[in-house]
This record gives C-alpha cells, structure tokens and sequence, in this order.
C-alpha cells in the first residue's frame, strides 16, 4: 500500500494517505494501456473523408479514340486513374474506426495507468481545491505551489469556478472522477487528485 504526502493549496505538506492497492497499486500491464489509449484516439476520429473513384467522377462516358489504328494506348474512359482529373484508384470512403474493448479490459487499464502514475512520483494529492471565484492566476499559482507545469486534475465534484479557471491554462486539463481516461492520465506530466477523488475513485475499485 502506497503512502503519499498530502499538500494543500500553498504547497506545504498536510499530512499522508493511504492509497488502496486495488486502484493504485496493480502490477502496470503496458498492453492493456496501450490497447485502451489506440481504442479512445479511434474513437475520436472522424472517419469522413471522401474521395472519388473512376466510376463516380462526372464525365469520361465517350471512349477517347478508337480501338486500334492511333499509335496510342487503347483507352476506354478519359476518367480512368491515369488520366488528369480521373478517379482515385482505391478511394477513402466514410467508415468508423472505433472498436471496443471489453469492461474487464479497461478497468484494469485505468488501475494500471493510475498506479503506474503512483510508481513513478507523478502522483499528487491535495486535501481540497476551491476557489471563491473564477481566476486563472489563483489556479496558476497553486501549480506553481506544487512545482507542477503539465497536469491533469482530477476532482470529485464539478468545481465551476476551479474548472473555469484552468481552461486558459495551457498543458492543463480538468476532468471528474468519472471521467478520467488512460490516454488523459498518461499524456500529461502529473495527476493532481484530491483526497475526495482519491476517496471516490478507490470505492468504484474496492
């Protein structure tokens, strides 16, 4: 079982806790969290580009010239591929790239991308986090406290005014217990959780 200071908002220790080892402390399986970050970017993708092919470009219905007898290549169709303006030869059509991965398979990803956070100092917990009104430089300076640039913090309830003052904040994103993904939690530096999300999310895993 980990154990992990606990800052408050100035950046000063507060205490420790305890984490649950069946939410931060899983032996990290790398293929899962690798399944689990290609599945969500599949899933971002839009799938809608579209090219033509020969049979869908306008025009190219009178064959070019006769059969024999020119000096050219026969040809059939001035919309052939090879020809300027002809039809893409195995053109993208609209299509879904998203595939699925199973429940069991993505529980046990998060446990690994969270515990992998832990194993590697790159963990933070925070007794609370509020602020009485909505200013990025209040949010700017309990980073600053934390001697953190690049983090995802995690909350347990949707703080209007902490989540609005982050948003202009570069390389910092905001996201609540329930929303938290393997991609998010790897791609930025640290994890910023406080005890409440710490709480919320070791009941989901006990």
């Amino acid at each position: 079982m980990a154990n992990l200071s606990v800052y408050n908002m100035e950046g000063k220790e507060v205490g420790t806790i305890d984490l649950n080892d069946s939410a931060f402390g899983v032996e990290v399986n790398e293929h899962l969290m690798h399944m689990a970050v290609v599945q969500q970017l599949a899933n971002k993708r839009q799938g809608t580009q579209k090219a033509k092919t020969r049979g869908e470009v306008r025009g190219g219905g009178r064959k070019p010239w006769r059969q024999k007898g020119t000096g050219h290549a026969r040809q059939g169709s001035t919309r052939s591929p090879q020809w300027t303006g002809g039809g893409v030869v195995f053109a993208p059509t609209p299509r879904s790239y998203s595939f699925k991965i199973n429940k069991k398979e993505k529980r046990a990803a998060l446990q690994s991308a969270l515990t992998s956070r832990v194993l590697e100092n790159k963990l933070i917990v925070l007794d609370e986090l509020k602020f009485d009104e909505i200013k990025t430089k209040n949010f700017k300076a309990v980073l600053d406290n934390l001697n953190v640039s690049k983090a995802l913090v995690v909350l347990n309830d949707n703080n209007e005014n902490v989540v609005k003052s982050a948003r202009n904040l570069e390389n910092v994103a905001t996201a609540s217990t329930g929303t938290i993904n393997v991609y998010d939690i790897l791609k930025y530096n640290t994890v910023v959780l406080t005890k409440a999300a710490v709480a919320s999310i070791e009941e989901v895993y006990a």
